[in-house]
């Protein structure tokens, strides 16, 4: 005899992340936060950057977006972790 009915979905309970797991976690979301930032800011730099008829230098007013470093991806990181570690308070 076979058994028509079909497999019931599993569930599976997501076990709590230690401390280390999620700073990596948070990291990794500024990491992708900053370049994703960064790839913005140089696109409208490229788009506003024109060449010179008549000798074909690069003529460009705007500066060039300066490419993040650790620094600037750590800073994202503690404003993101600092968000997420502050208490909630419910106003009514």
């Amino acid at each position: 005899m076979t058994n028509n009915f079909p497999k019931m979905p599993e569930f599976k309970v997501n076990q709590s992340k230690n401390g280390y797991e999620i700073r990596s976690d948070v990291l990794g979301m500024a990491k992708d936060f900053v370049e994703k930032e960064y790839s913005m800011k140089f696109a409208g730099w490229e788009m506003s950057a024109k060449k010179d008829p008549v000798t074909g230098e690069l003529i460009n007013t705007v500066a060039a977006p300066q490419f993040p470093g650790l620094e600037q991806i750590l800073e994202t990181a503690e404003k993101m972790y600092g968000f997420v570690n502050q208490s909630t308070t419910t106003k009514k």
